[in-house]
Protein backbone atom coordinates (compact mmCIF):
# COMPACT_ATOMS: atom_id res chain seq x y z
CA UNK A 1 0.00 0.00 0.00
CA UNK A 2 1.13 3.57 -0.72
CA UNK A 3 0.51 5.73 2.34
CA UNK A 4 0.73 9.53 2.24
CA UNK A 5 1.07 11.53 5.45
CA UNK A 6 0.21 15.19 4.94
CA UNK A 7 2.50 17.66 6.71
CA UNK A 8 1.99 21.40 7.09
CA UNK A 9 3.65 24.44 8.59
CA UNK A 10 3.77 24.52 12.42
CA UNK A 11 2.91 20.84 12.69
CA UNK A 12 3.43 19.01 15.98
CA UNK A 13 6.39 16.62 15.54
CA UNK A 14 4.74 14.23 17.98
CA UNK A 15 1.54 14.15 15.92
CA UNK A 16 3.53 13.68 12.69
CA UNK A 17 5.48 10.82 14.26
CA UNK A 18 2.32 8.88 15.18
CA UNK A 19 1.65 7.33 11.73
CA UNK A 20 5.40 7.08 11.09
CA UNK A 21 5.88 4.93 14.19
CA UNK A 22 3.24 2.47 12.98
CA UNK A 23 3.82 2.40 9.22
CA UNK A 24 7.43 3.45 8.62
CA UNK A 25 9.63 1.73 11.20
CA UNK A 26 12.24 -0.79 9.97
CA UNK A 27 10.75 -3.67 11.97
CA UNK A 28 7.56 -3.64 9.89
CA UNK A 29 6.85 -6.66 7.71
CA UNK A 30 3.92 -5.23 5.74
CA UNK A 31 6.05 -3.57 3.10
CA UNK A 32 3.97 -0.40 2.93
CA UNK A 33 5.47 2.56 1.10
CA UNK A 34 5.10 5.77 3.12
CA UNK A 35 5.77 9.36 2.04
CA UNK A 36 5.53 12.65 3.91
CA UNK A 37 3.88 15.12 1.55
CA UNK A 38 3.76 18.89 1.96
CA UNK A 39 3.12 22.04 -0.04
CA UNK A 40 6.68 23.26 0.60
CA UNK A 41 9.87 21.22 1.01
CA UNK A 42 10.83 22.85 4.32
CA UNK A 43 8.37 23.25 7.18
CA UNK A 44 8.52 24.82 10.60
CA UNK A 45 7.33 22.68 13.49
CA UNK A 46 6.47 23.33 17.09
CA UNK A 47 9.26 23.70 19.67
CA UNK A 48 11.42 25.55 17.11
CA UNK A 49 12.10 22.49 14.96
CA UNK A 50 12.21 22.32 11.16
CA UNK A 51 11.22 19.39 8.94
CA UNK A 52 12.29 18.55 5.41
CA UNK A 53 9.35 17.02 3.52
CA UNK A 54 10.63 14.60 0.86
CA UNK A 55 7.55 14.71 -1.38
CA UNK A 56 5.28 17.38 -2.80
CA UNK A 57 1.63 17.52 -1.81
CA UNK A 58 0.62 16.25 -5.26
CA UNK A 59 2.44 12.97 -4.58
CA UNK A 60 -0.43 12.05 -2.29
CA UNK A 61 -2.73 11.86 -5.33
CA UNK A 62 -1.28 8.39 -6.02
CA UNK A 63 -1.68 7.08 -2.47
CA UNK A 64 -4.01 4.30 -1.36
CA UNK A 65 -4.18 5.79 2.15
CA UNK A 66 -4.02 9.50 3.00
CA UNK A 67 -3.48 10.57 6.62
CA UNK A 68 -3.85 14.09 8.02
CA UNK A 69 -2.12 14.02 11.43
CA UNK A 70 -3.84 16.79 13.35
CA UNK A 71 -4.12 20.45 12.54
CA UNK A 72 -2.46 23.40 14.24
CA UNK A 73 -5.62 25.16 15.52
CA UNK A 74 -9.29 24.18 15.46
CA UNK A 75 -10.19 27.88 15.05
CA UNK A 76 -8.08 28.15 11.88
CA UNK A 77 -9.54 26.68 8.67
CA UNK A 78 -7.55 23.79 7.22
CA UNK A 79 -5.66 25.07 4.18
CA UNK A 80 -7.53 24.73 0.86
CA UNK A 81 -4.73 22.73 -0.79
CA UNK A 82 -4.90 20.06 1.93
CA UNK A 83 -8.71 20.00 1.76
CA UNK A 84 -8.48 19.52 -2.02
CA UNK A 85 -6.09 16.58 -1.59
CA UNK A 86 -8.40 14.95 0.96
CA UNK A 87 -11.45 15.44 -1.26
CA UNK A 88 -9.60 13.95 -4.26
CA UNK A 89 -8.56 10.96 -2.15
CA UNK A 90 -12.15 10.34 -1.15
CA UNK A 91 -13.37 10.64 -4.72
CA UNK A 92 -10.92 8.03 -6.02
CA UNK A 93 -11.74 5.58 -3.22
CA UNK A 94 -8.60 5.90 -1.10
CA UNK A 95 -8.77 5.40 2.65
CA UNK A 96 -8.68 8.79 4.38
CA UNK A 97 -7.68 9.25 8.02
CA UNK A 98 -7.98 12.33 10.23
CA UNK A 99 -6.03 12.08 13.48
CA UNK A 100 -7.13 14.40 16.29
CA UNK A 101 -7.91 17.83 14.76
CA UNK A 102 -7.24 16.30 11.35
CA UNK A 103 -10.92 15.36 11.48
CA UNK A 104 -11.66 19.03 10.74
CA UNK A 105 -9.90 18.64 7.40
CA UNK A 106 -11.96 15.57 6.49
CA UNK A 107 -15.12 17.40 7.51
CA UNK A 108 -14.21 20.41 5.39
CA UNK A 109 -13.68 18.08 2.43
CA UNK A 110 -17.21 16.71 2.91
CA UNK A 111 -15.99 13.19 3.64
CA UNK A 112 -17.75 12.86 6.99
CA UNK A 113 -21.26 14.07 6.13
CA UNK A 114 -23.82 11.53 7.31
CA UNK A 115 -21.13 9.51 9.12
CA UNK A 116 -19.95 9.04 12.69
CA UNK A 117 -16.71 10.77 13.60
CA UNK A 118 -14.67 11.89 16.58
CA UNK A 119 -11.90 14.34 17.43
CA UNK A 120 -10.14 15.55 20.56
CA UNK A 121 -12.68 15.85 23.37
CA UNK A 122 -11.75 19.49 24.03
CA UNK A 123 -12.79 20.47 20.50
CA UNK A 124 -15.68 18.04 19.97
CA UNK A 125 -18.35 20.63 20.81
CA UNK A 126 -16.91 23.08 18.28
CA UNK A 127 -16.61 20.26 15.73
CA UNK A 128 -20.29 19.30 16.13
CA UNK A 129 -21.48 22.90 15.94
CA UNK A 130 -19.45 23.66 12.81
CA UNK A 131 -20.43 20.45 10.98
CA UNK A 132 -24.02 19.54 11.94
CA UNK A 133 -24.23 16.89 9.19
CA UNK A 134 -21.73 14.74 11.11
CA UNK A 135 -22.73 12.39 13.93
CA UNK A 136 -20.03 13.41 16.41
CA UNK A 137 -19.08 11.00 19.19
CA UNK A 138 -17.03 13.10 21.65
CA UNK A 139 -15.99 10.10 23.74
CA UNK A 140 -14.63 7.51 21.30
CA UNK A 141 -10.89 6.94 20.93
CA UNK A 142 -11.33 6.44 17.18
CA UNK A 143 -14.10 5.63 14.73
CA UNK A 144 -13.76 3.47 11.62
CA UNK A 145 -16.45 4.23 9.06
CA UNK A 146 -14.91 2.10 6.32
CA UNK A 147 -13.44 4.58 3.83
CA UNK A 148 -12.80 7.24 6.50
CA UNK A 149 -11.32 7.02 10.00
CA UNK A 150 -11.07 9.68 12.70
CA UNK A 151 -9.43 9.67 16.11
CA UNK A 152 -9.05 11.68 19.30
CA UNK A 153 -5.69 13.00 20.55
CA UNK A 154 -2.12 11.79 20.07
CA UNK A 155 -2.35 8.51 22.00
CA UNK A 156 -5.70 7.71 20.38
CA UNK A 157 -4.09 8.43 17.00
CA UNK A 158 -1.67 5.62 17.74
CA UNK A 159 -4.61 3.32 18.50
CA UNK A 160 -6.27 4.36 15.25
CA UNK A 161 -3.12 3.72 13.21
CA UNK A 162 -2.64 0.29 14.79
CA UNK A 163 -6.28 -0.49 13.98
CA UNK A 164 -5.67 0.60 10.39
CA UNK A 165 -2.54 -1.55 10.22
CA UNK A 166 -4.68 -4.49 11.34
CA UNK A 167 -7.03 -3.78 8.44
CA UNK A 168 -4.19 -3.56 5.93
CA UNK A 169 -1.78 -6.24 7.16
CA UNK A 170 -3.69 -8.35 9.66
CA UNK A 171 -4.20 -8.29 13.40
CA UNK A 172 -1.05 -10.32 14.01
CA UNK A 173 1.14 -7.66 12.38
CA UNK A 174 -0.64 -4.91 14.35
CA UNK A 175 -0.04 -6.78 17.60
CA UNK A 176 3.62 -7.32 16.71
CA UNK A 177 4.14 -3.62 16.00
CA UNK A 178 2.29 -2.72 19.20
CA UNK A 179 4.67 -4.91 21.16
CA UNK A 180 7.66 -3.14 19.59
CA UNK A 181 6.12 0.20 20.52
CA UNK A 182 5.35 -1.12 24.03
CA UNK A 183 1.70 -0.12 23.81
CA UNK A 184 -1.48 -2.08 24.39
CA UNK A 185 -2.82 -3.56 21.12
CA UNK A 186 -6.35 -4.20 22.36
CA UNK A 187 -7.82 -0.70 22.91
CA UNK A 188 -11.02 -0.57 20.89
CA UNK A 189 -12.31 2.58 19.27
CA UNK A 190 -15.36 2.70 21.54
CA UNK A 191 -13.25 2.97 24.69
CA UNK A 192 -13.77 6.42 26.26
CA UNK A 193 -11.11 9.11 25.83
CA UNK A 194 -11.18 9.90 29.55
CA UNK A 195 -10.85 6.99 31.99
CA UNK A 196 -11.23 7.27 35.74
CA UNK A 197 -8.07 5.24 36.37
CA UNK A 198 -6.22 4.16 33.20
CA UNK A 199 -3.33 2.41 35.01
CA UNK A 200 -3.81 -0.21 37.74
CA UNK A 201 -2.56 1.21 41.02
CA UNK A 202 -4.15 -0.34 44.09
CA UNK A 203 -4.11 -3.97 45.11
CA UNK A 204 -7.70 -4.32 43.87
CA UNK A 205 -6.69 -2.81 40.52
CA UNK A 206 -3.90 -5.34 40.15
CA UNK A 207 -6.18 -8.24 41.02
CA UNK A 208 -8.67 -7.14 38.38
CA UNK A 209 -5.88 -6.66 35.84
CA UNK A 210 -4.76 -10.22 36.55
CA UNK A 211 -8.29 -11.51 35.98
CA UNK A 212 -8.48 -9.71 32.65
CA UNK A 213 -5.14 -11.10 31.54
CA UNK A 214 -6.26 -14.64 32.38
CA UNK A 215 -9.40 -14.12 30.30
CA UNK A 216 -7.34 -12.72 27.45
CA UNK A 217 -5.15 -15.84 27.53
CA UNK A 218 -8.23 -18.07 27.37
CA UNK A 219 -11.19 -16.21 25.81
CA UNK A 220 -13.17 -19.47 25.67
CA UNK A 221 -13.67 -19.13 29.40
CA UNK A 222 -16.97 -17.42 30.25
CA UNK A 223 -17.22 -17.12 34.03
CA UNK A 224 -20.01 -15.06 35.55
CA UNK A 225 -19.37 -11.74 37.23
CA UNK A 226 -20.19 -13.39 40.53
CA UNK A 227 -17.51 -16.03 39.96
CA UNK A 228 -14.94 -13.41 38.97
CA UNK A 229 -15.85 -11.24 41.93
CA UNK A 230 -15.26 -14.20 44.23
CA UNK A 231 -11.84 -14.79 42.62
CA UNK A 232 -10.93 -11.12 43.08
CA UNK A 233 -12.20 -11.03 46.65
CA UNK A 234 -14.61 -8.15 46.07
CA UNK A 235 -18.29 -7.51 45.49
CA UNK A 236 -19.87 -7.80 42.05
CA UNK A 237 -20.57 -4.06 42.08
CA UNK A 238 -16.99 -3.21 42.98
CA UNK A 239 -15.63 -5.55 40.31
CA UNK A 240 -17.87 -3.97 37.68
CA UNK A 241 -16.61 -0.52 38.65
CA UNK A 242 -12.95 -1.62 38.47
CA UNK A 243 -13.44 -3.30 35.08
CA UNK A 244 -15.05 -0.16 33.67
CA UNK A 245 -12.19 1.98 35.02
CA UNK A 246 -9.57 -0.27 33.35
CA UNK A 247 -11.29 -1.07 30.05
CA UNK A 248 -13.67 1.82 29.52
CA UNK A 249 -16.71 -0.42 29.32
CA UNK A 250 -18.37 -3.58 30.49
CA UNK A 251 -16.75 -6.98 30.85
CA UNK A 252 -18.89 -8.25 27.97
CA UNK A 253 -17.75 -5.47 25.60
CA UNK A 254 -14.10 -5.99 26.48
CA UNK A 255 -14.32 -9.76 26.15
CA UNK A 256 -15.99 -9.41 22.76
CA UNK A 257 -13.03 -7.34 21.53
CA UNK A 258 -10.58 -9.93 22.87
CA UNK A 259 -12.48 -12.72 21.12
CA UNK A 260 -12.64 -10.69 17.92
CA UNK A 261 -8.85 -10.30 17.98
CA UNK A 262 -8.51 -14.07 18.45
CA UNK A 263 -10.87 -14.69 15.52
CA UNK A 264 -8.85 -12.33 13.33
CA UNK A 265 -5.68 -14.24 14.18
CA UNK A 266 -7.36 -17.53 13.32
CA UNK A 267 -8.73 -16.23 10.02
CA UNK A 268 -5.40 -14.70 9.03
CA UNK A 269 -3.67 -17.99 9.84
CA UNK A 270 -5.97 -19.84 7.43
CA UNK A 271 -8.75 -20.96 9.76
CA UNK A 272 -11.47 -22.72 7.78
CA UNK A 273 -15.14 -22.28 8.38
CA UNK A 274 -16.68 -19.47 10.38
CA UNK A 275 -18.38 -21.87 12.76
CA UNK A 276 -15.04 -23.43 13.69
CA UNK A 277 -13.33 -20.03 14.02
CA UNK A 278 -16.22 -18.73 16.13
CA UNK A 279 -16.05 -21.71 18.48
CA UNK A 280 -12.27 -21.48 18.87
CA UNK A 281 -12.46 -17.72 19.53
CA UNK A 282 -15.19 -18.01 22.13
CA UNK A 283 -18.25 -16.86 20.19
CA UNK A 284 -21.56 -18.66 20.48
CA UNK A 285 -21.79 -19.22 16.75
CA UNK A 286 -20.83 -17.77 13.37
CA UNK A 287 -23.72 -15.31 13.48
CA UNK A 288 -22.36 -13.77 16.69
CA UNK A 289 -18.91 -13.58 15.08
CA UNK A 290 -20.31 -11.78 12.02
CA UNK A 291 -22.17 -9.33 14.25
CA UNK A 292 -18.96 -8.53 16.17
CA UNK A 293 -17.06 -7.88 12.93
CA UNK A 294 -19.76 -5.54 11.65
CA UNK A 295 -20.03 -3.66 14.94
CA UNK A 296 -16.30 -3.21 15.60
CA UNK A 297 -14.86 -3.06 12.06
CA UNK A 298 -17.81 -2.24 9.80
CA UNK A 299 -16.95 -5.30 7.69
CA UNK A 300 -17.99 -8.92 7.38
CA UNK A 301 -15.31 -11.54 8.17
CA UNK A 302 -15.03 -12.28 4.45
CA UNK A 303 -14.54 -8.59 3.59
CA UNK A 304 -11.97 -8.18 6.35
CA UNK A 305 -10.02 -11.23 5.19
CA UNK A 306 -10.07 -10.00 1.58
CA UNK A 307 -8.52 -6.72 2.72
CA UNK A 308 -5.75 -8.55 4.55
CA UNK A 309 -4.90 -10.43 1.37
CA UNK A 310 -4.98 -7.19 -0.64
CA UNK A 311 -2.73 -5.50 1.93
Amino acid sequence: MRIAVLAYDRISPFMLSTPLAVFAEPFLAGGHQLEICAATPRLSATAGLHIEAPAALDASLLADVVILPGWRDAQEPVSPDIVAVLRAAGERGALVVGLCLGAFGLAEAGLLDGRRATTHWARAELFAARYPAIDVDPGALFIDEGPVLTSAGIAAGLDCCLHLLARLSGIGEAHRVARHLVVAPQRGGAQPQLLERPVPGTSADRRVAGLLESLRADPLEAPSLDTLAQRAGMSRRSLTRHIRAQTGGSLGDWLKRVRLARAQDLLAAGGRGLEDVAARAGFVDAQALRAAFRQELGLTPRQWLARQRLG
